[in-house]
């Protein structure tokens, strides 16, 4: 299937969720997570805010997890720079350094930049993956563009409410690959 037909595929399957399933999915993908991501050596984790509207990944569990586990880890989150079309990133120092911009997203109004180059592993939202590691989104490349600057040794992980499909048709030079994707029943490594 095409980016297209996958998007608009995979958006309609999150919104059926119910209320049940949604909370049970996010749980199960948490509880993946812990189990399966070796955060030895990790000092800074970026990881993307929910969209509540959309029903994305609640990476809010994991946030606070991590905050309150591993003291010494960093956690960097994202700004959209609606003039250069990229993503800018800052430290996340709590809920009130944020507010909701007009796609949904709770973003740093203020704080530390995070310089791309410390970054040691990314939390990355999609819609859908295929089973060779790529990610949709919602078509902008915000992803894209920010992993592309990544640090090769930069772990690349997808959090997805559904398993991968055989491959996604129409991918771009520029789309980059993940590592691994965390669903609610396991782990794909790429």
């Amino acid at each position: 299937m095409t980016k297209k037909e996958l998007r608009k595929l995979y958006l309609r399957k999150r919104m059926e969720l119910s209320d049940a399933e949604f909370h049970q999915l996010n749980e199960q993908i948490y509880e993946n997570f812990f189990s399966s991501v070796k955060l030895n050596g990790i000092s800074v984790v970026h990881t993307f805010l929910p969209i509540g509207k959309n029903r994305e990944v609640d990476t809010w569990p994991i946030l606070r997890r991590l905050r309150k586990n591993f003291p010494d880890m960093q956690i960097s989150i994202p700004k959209i720079n609606n003039q250069s079309s990229e993503l800018e990133h800052y430290y996340y120092e709590g809920e009130q350094q944020l507010e909701t911009n007009t796609w949904g997203i709770p973003e740093p109004v203020r704080g530390v930049p995070t310089p791309i180059e410390k970054i040691d592993a990314v939390l990355v939202p999609l819609l859908a993956f295929d089973q060779q590691g790529h990610r949709l989104g919602y078509g902008r490349g915000f992803y894209d563009r920010f992993l592309a600057r990544c640090r090769r040794d930069c772990l690349k992980v997808g959090l997805s409410f559904f398993e991968a499909v055989n491959t996604i048709e129409d991918i771009h030079d520029t789309d980059v690959p993940l590592n691994m994707v965390i669903t609610p029943t396991h782990t794909v490594v790429i």
